[in-house]
């Protein structure tokens, strides 16, 4: 069976280039595009786009809304097959005016891969998320062991996101230079820091208690005067793996490396929760928590403003 058209993997090229060149997209958002179009290849057997034709875009929506998740079996969500056919749209309009197929696509024909109104009321409406309690997530931590250093970094790592609400691939990037103990802050340089949309900031520890902070403490002082860490070190260094007593490969303490995504702090996260018996609450979501904590805690719209950009956000209703 046919898997690719080579005319089309030279323009699907051109267009991921354009993306990220032009349009300054970073590498999660182009594979979300690449992704999109290989689902619509593969539902017309990779048939040359030049050949597109705007009844292509009416079956293939209907096709999307028959697809079933891979993993949970349940049929695609609306948020799903919104971001997929948004992306397509853009890729079309942006086709119809290439040569060799500007004079075959019209520009509006990509239109057709608009939802009905109503499905994107439906994708785009915003839904209650879980948030873990600030008592929840002091319990978890409390039932967290504390002896080995993977251990100490496992806790540190879940107080440290606590205390600051740092994305966690911003986490996996952070060295132990940009924490400032004694002002209570983090320093999220985008030349080194993984941070969203390649932005600058100062974060400021939340009030969620001293018995948090204590933990980051401890830790950066574990790494500075006990591993010997250097300001360029990672605060939160990978598992270095060896060969145990029995030749396998095993933990045996930390590397000075980074991790290279933030997969591994997600599993961390799951395990502890895990281990505390309560459900599985991830990196992000503890964004959520600091967000309902502010709304508490904060007494005046000026407040609330300070917060939400201290979790880096430009406006309040992001928050």
């Amino acid at each position: 069976m046919k898997k690719y058209n080579a005319n089309n993997e030279r323009i699907k090229r051109k267009y991921l280039t354009f993306l990220q060149q032009a349009k300054g997209q970073n590498e999660a958002s182009i594979d979300a595009v690449a992704k999109a179009m290989a689902r619509f290849e593969s539902y017309t057997k990779y048939k040359d786009l030049k050949a597109f034709h705007f009844e292509q875009a009416i079956a293939f929506k209907k096709h999307l809304a028959n697809q079933k998740h891979y993993k949970t079996g349940k049929p695609l969500s609306l948020a799903t097959m919104n971001g997929t056919v948004r992306h397509l749209k853009a890729f079309i309009e942006w086709l119809s005016q290439e040569t060799g197929y500007k004079s075959r696509i019209k520009y509006s024909d990509a239109e057709y891969f608009n939802l009905s109104e109503k499905e994107t009321r439906v994708a785009k409406a915003s839904r209650q998320k879980p948030v873990a309690s600030v008592d929840q997530i002091k319990h978890v931590l409390a039932m967290m062991p504390n002896e080995a250093a993977i251990e100490r970094r496992d806790k540190a790592l879940i107080a440290f996101t606590l205390l600051t609400g740092i994305r966690d691939s911003a986490i996996a990037s952070l060295k132990l230079k940009h924490v400032d103990i004694s002002a209570g802050t983090v320093f999220q340089d985008a030349r080194e820091v993984n941070t969203k949309f390649s932005k600058s900031f100062t974060t400021s520890f939340f009030p969620v208690g001293e018995d948090v902070r204590d933990i980051v403490i401890e830790w950066v002082h574990y790494l500075q005067s006990d591993l010997l860490m250097s300001n360029d070190d990672p605060l939160f260094p990978k598992t270095r793996m060896g060969q145990g007593s029995d030749h396998d490969f095993q933990s045996v303490g930390l590397s000075n490396e980074h991790w290279s995504s933030a997969a591994a702090i997600r599993k961390i996260f799951k395990d502890a929760f895990a281990l505390a018996g309560m459900p599985n609450y991830n990196p992000h979501s503890f964004r959520n928590t600091l967000a309902a904590l502010g709304e508490r805690l904060c007494h005046t719209a000026e407040e609330f403003k300070a917060w939400s950009q201290n979790l880096g956000h430009e406006g309040v209703l992001t928050t």
